[in-house]
This record gives C-alpha cells, sequence and structure tokens, in this order.
C-alpha cells in the first residue's frame, strides 16, 4: 500500500461505497417492507419519522451514520496493512520502515479516535430525537379517541402499555440502529477483507486435489455451516424473550397494585393472599429466565466454540507458506485479521441471533400496540350531538360484553335547572348507562344530545386527582388559575383546613380520604361552571348530611345546570326533578318528583 496517496484513495473508496450501500439498504428496506411480517411491522413503526415530508433531518443524520459506519471500515482495512507492513519491517530489521510505520499508526489512531467520538455523539443525538418522536406518536395514540380506556375492551388487548411505550421504544430505537448498522458493517467488511484474504491465501492440497485460494473458500464454508446450527439452536429465543418482556410486566403489573391498594389489603390482612399471587407470578418469571439460561449455554457455548477455533485456523493454514519462504510474517498477520474481519462479517446473523430474538419480541409488541388502538378507535359509540343548556337521548340501548340489554330503548329530555336521578339495584347498569352517554361504552346504540367538551363534567364514585398540586387537582382537567377563588371553594366544600396547602405538590390521591376527594370534585364543578353534570354515586363516601350540604352548594352555585345522579339514598330524591329507575332485561321507568 502507498500511504502517500491512501488520503485520495479513501475518500474515493468511501465515495463508492456510500453510493452503493444507500442503493443497497434502499432496495433492502423495501423488499423486506413489502415481502416480510417483521418488515411491514418495522415500516409502520418508523415510515413517518423518516418521510420526507415531515423532516429532512432523520434521513441527513441516518445517511451521516452510514457514512461513518463506512468509514469505520475503511480503517480496519488501513489497520491491517498497517500489521503488515509493521511485521514486515520487525521481520526483516528494518529501522526506517519500523519508524514510518509508528508515524503511519499516530496518524490513524488520531484520525479513529476522533471518528469514535464523532460517531458516538452522531448514535446517541439520533436516538434521543428518534425516541422522543415515537414515544410522542404513541402517547398521541394511546390518548386519542380515548385508547387508554377503551382498547380494555377489544379483543386480545394490549397488556401493559405504559411498558411497551417507555421500555419497548428504547430498545427498538437502539436495536434498529445497532442491527442495520452491524449489517451493513458486516455486509461491506466482507467485500472489502475477502478481496485482501484474495490476494494472501495459496493453493492448498486436500486429499490429493489442490485447491486455488482455499482461505477464501475455507472460511465462507466454515461460517455458512455455523450459521445454519446456530439459527437452529437459538430459534427458540424469539418466543422466550417475548415471554420474557410479557411475565416481567406482568410480576411489575402486580407490585404496583400492591401500592396503590395497600390500605384496603392491609384492613383485610391479605399479605398471604398477596404474597401467593406475587411468587406464583414471579415463578412464572424465573422459569421462563432459567429456559433463557439452559437455551443461551447452548447457544452461546455453540458461538464459543466456533469462534476460538477460528483463532488458530489461518495460522494452521498459511504455517508451511511461511516457513517455505513464500509470505512474509507481515503477510501472516494480516491474513490472520483479514480471515477474523471476514468469520466476523459472515457470522454477524449466527452471533446477533439472540439479540434479534429480542428485537423481534419488541416489534411485535409496538405493533400490537398499534393494532389494538386501531381497533379502539373503530369501537361504536353512541352518537353524540353538541347541544347547549339541554340533554335528550334517543333510542339509546345499552347492552353488556355478552350482548344482554340493560337498558333498552331509552328516551328523554333535560333542560336547564332540572336533575334526573337514575336509581336501581346493584349491578343492573346505572354507571353503564352514564359510560354509555359519556361516549365511553361500546356496546349500544342511539344518539346523545348533550353539552360537550368542558360544558360536560363527569364526577365518578372515586374521583381522579392526578400528580400535582392541590390546586391543579382543584382546577383538573384546566389550566389551574392563581387567585383566592380556589381557597374560597375549598371552603365551600367543607375542606377549608386544606387552604393553606393548595399549591403543595404531593399524592393527593393518598392523603385524602374518599370522602374528601369527593368533596373536592364538586369544587372542580363550582370552579368549572358546566352546562351539566353527571354524578355517579360522586356522594356515597360522605354521611348523609354532608351529601345533603354538597348537593344544596350545587344546587345555588349553578342554578341553571343539569343534574343527572346516580344513588341509591332516598335523601337525593328532593335535588332531582325526575326519576329513572332501571327494571332489568332494558326495561326502564321515568317519573316526575314533586
Amino acid at each position: 500500500m502507498d500511504w502517500n496517496h491512501e488520503l485520495l484513495d479513501s475518500i474515493v473508496w468511501l465515495g463508492k461505497a456510500f453510493a452503493i450501500s444507500m442503493l443497497g439498504m434502499t432496495a433492502s428496506v423495501a423488499l423486506l417492507g413489502t415481502f416480510t411480517v417483521w418488515g411491514r411491522q418495522f415500516r409502520r413503526l418508523t415510515w413517518a419519522f423518516f418521510s420526507p415530508k415531515r423532516s429532512l433531518l432523520p434521513l441527513a443524520g441516518l445517511m451521516l451514520i452510514v457514512l461513518m459506519t463506512l468509514f469505520s471500515v475503511r480503517m480496519n482495512v488501513l489497520f491491517s496493512f498497517w500489521y503488515n507492513g509493521f511485521y514486515t519491517a520487525m521481520q526483516k530489521l528494518d529501522a526506517k520502515a519500523f519508524w514510518f510505520m509508528l508515524l503511519v499508526f499516530a496518524v490513524l489512531a488520531a484520525v479513529h479516535v476522533t471518528r469514535t467520538l464523532f460517531n458516538f455523539y452522531l448514535r446517541q443525538a439520533f436516538l434521543i430525537h428518534w425516541r422522543a418522536w415515537l414515544t410522542d406518536n404513541l402517547v398521541d395514540r394511546w390518548l386519542a379517541h380515548q385508547g387508554y380506556h377503551r382498547s380494555q375492551y377489544v379483543p386480545n388487548a394490549p397488556d401493559n402499555p405504559d411498558q411497551r411505550i417507555q421500555q419497548d421504544v428504547e430498545s427498538f430505537v437502539s436495536g434498529s440502529l445497532n442491527l442495520s448498522m452491524g449489517l451493513l458493517d458486516a455486509v461491506v467488511s466482507l467485500f472489502a477483507f475477502t478481496v485482501i484474504l484474495w490476494g494472501l491465501s495459496g493453493a492448498l492440497a486436500l486429499f490429493g486435489v489442490e485447491i486455488p485460494r482455499a482461505m477464501v473458500f475455507l472460511v465462507y464454508l466454515y461460517v455458512i455451516v455455523a450459521t445454519v446450527f446456530a439459527v437452529w439452536i437459538g430459534r427458540p429465543l424469539i418466543r422466550l424473550s417475548f415471554l420474557s418482556e410479557q411475565l416481567n410486566a406482568n410480576f411489575r403489573y402486580a407490585l404496583i397494585r400492591l401500592r396503590e391498594y395497600g390500605e384496603s389489603i392491609a384492613f383485610f390482612r391479605g399479605e398471604t393472599v398477596e404474597r401467593g399471587n406475587l411468587l406464583t407470578r414471579f415463578a412464572s418469571v424465573i422459569q421462563n429466565m432459567w429456559a433463557i439460561v439452559y437455551r443461551s449455554l447452548k447457544f452461546q457455548g455453540f458461538n464459543l466454540a466456533i469462534s476460538q477455533a477460528a483463532v488458530v485456523f489461518p495460522f494452521i493454514v498459511q504455517a508451511p507458506r511461511l516457513l517455505a519462504g513464500k509470505i512474509t510474517l507481515g503477510d501472516m498477520m494480516q491474513t490472520a485479521q483479514a480471515f477474523g474481519q471476514v468469520q466476523d462479517a459472515l457470522s454477524f446473523l449466527r452471533s446477533s441471533y439472540d439479540e434479534f430474538a429480542g428485537y423481534r419480541a419488541v416489534l411485535i409488541r409496538l405493533t400490537g400496540f398499534l393494532d389494538s388502538m386501531d381497533a379502539a378507535a373503530l369501537l361504536p359509540s353512541a352518537h353524540i350531538v353538541p347541544s347547549q343548556h339541554s340533554v335528550t337521548i334517543e333510542a339509546l340501548t345499552v347492552r353488556t360484553p355478552a350482548q344482554v340489554a340493560l337498558v333498552e330503548n331509552l328516551n328523554l329530555s333535560l333542560t336547564a335547572n332540572t336533575a334526573l336521578l337514575i336509581r336501581g339495584r346493584s349491578g343492573i347498569g346505572k354507571t353503564t348507562l352514564l359510560r354509555a352517554v359519556a361516549g365511553l361504552w361500546p356496546y349500544v346504540d342511539g344518539s346523545v344530545t348533550r353539552p360537550v367538551e368542558q360544558q360536560a363534567l363527569f364526577l365518578p364514585q372515586k374521583p381522579y386527582l392526578p400528580l400535582g398540586t392541590l390546586r391543579g387537582a382543584l382546577y383538573y382537567p384546566a389550566i389551574p388559575l392563581m387567585s383566592d377563588q380556589a381557597a374560597h371553594v375549598l371552603q365551600q366544600c367543607h375542606l377549608g383546613h386544606l387552604a393553606s396547602r393548595l399549591d403543595e405538590t404531593a399524592d393527593w390521591g393518598s392523603i385524602l380520604s374518599l370522602g374528601e376527594q369527593q368533596r373536592l370534585a364538586i369544587g372542580r364543578a363550582l370552579l368549572s361552571q358546566p352546562q351539566v353534570v353527571f354524578l355517579d354515586e360522586a356522594s356515597s363516601a360522605m354521611d348523609e348530611g354532608l351529601e345533603h350540604a354538597m348537593y344544596r352548594l350545587l344546587r345555588q352555585v349553578l342554578p341553571k345546570s343539569i343534574l343527572v345522579s346516580v344513588g341509591h339514598r332516598s335523601s337525593l330524591l328532593e335535588f332531582h326533578t325526575q326519576e329513572l329507575t332501571l327494571l332489568g332485561d332494558g326495561k326502564w321507568q321515568l317519573s316526575a318528583l314533586v
């Protein structure tokens, strides 16, 4: 190699390799995205990110990463020739050549260090931007059309969507980049070092037959046979990796529920049952881990044996030529390095199979998440028609998932300053009716005309208190206002002792009792001034005196608002103008209250 002209030669090589690589990658992505399942899954997750219509930056960043990957291969080629020259100079005891090769090494090392650091930054920046975009996209899909709630009604609903958004996205973007660039490095290295090995290898007599360029043919045969066996041994790792993600997520979910319902479990002294449940789930995790260990032992043991044998193989083949003086020590060392590079390149699939198995499992989980969100968006719901100051229900039929009618052909109309109390025995469908009116229940026919968006407020039996300040919880879902109105509302709701803690950040869902949380929810209604308030046993944790005070407060502060309540207590009758009684089998009765 002429080191004086190597800069220009390397630039030309990089230009040609980059053009060919980009054409090859484009064709490969198109073919895989058309003819393979996992290719279509990959395209579904990534096309929008790389689309030039959205931004050219991702494609530009990817092209620069490709260039740096090719630069790495070229540096390996240059180092292989440097080793040849360095060891040859030492064999010939050529001092001038020895010091020249050390100077060349200093230049190569400086370039290599600079390229490595720049490549690290480039890849990390690319991964961060990609992960941020994909996470934002999946969160939007999760929240759109209330998929986070409605997906529970989809067949084969996804388990642990939170894990898929947080953990699987990170695994997907890093796995995509590592595997794709690893494959590119392997393919380009294969061509580059095969050419070098072709020039260095000689004939080999085997069973009386002389094989020209034997080293090249032997390395290909060696690795192809090893890869076939490795794929056969490692194939079960795909299923085991998928199970590992699922079982760990189920165990983590059980731990979260233990913390969430800690008080109830403590009251019941349910530690023994909970321990059994946790250990049962954890036993499945451990069992799957042992299965992965045993399969990995076979897979990695085979790979290690093949790799160790490959270390001495080129020396054994080339030793007769070195001892006969046909090649130099430098040629011998370059042959060993080229053989190793070709062997590593051909072994990429074999050595990366376990990583690809995990990556394939992540692809399945993420596309399964998208499938469930698409299915949730297609679920039917009651036809909601926006209106002002009125609620009209027309021909509304609500069924269970088993298609048993809860309410059939319901018709009613409410105007400003009226109130409806929904009653009936437990489990007859009162809450489900409210879900249907809200547009959350998919097993429904009919239409509902009512105020929408911020003009309708639904207060469930257990209010949701977001993480953050008490003021934020009081104004939720609106943006909190820094005024004295919040403290005044707390006083009205018999929560004056909390006024000094309005801007304190805490887990208020754990601090406040259920009765206090329900009164805080009443405060939301007072602040937001909706046209209609739906209360699903929203005062069940209060005593009758507090409940009476809260309903009287609602009627005083919101005199023109429509109230729709679900409740069992007869004391609620005086605050409502109509009563809807659910009788079962889809039957109902609507009556006026004097």
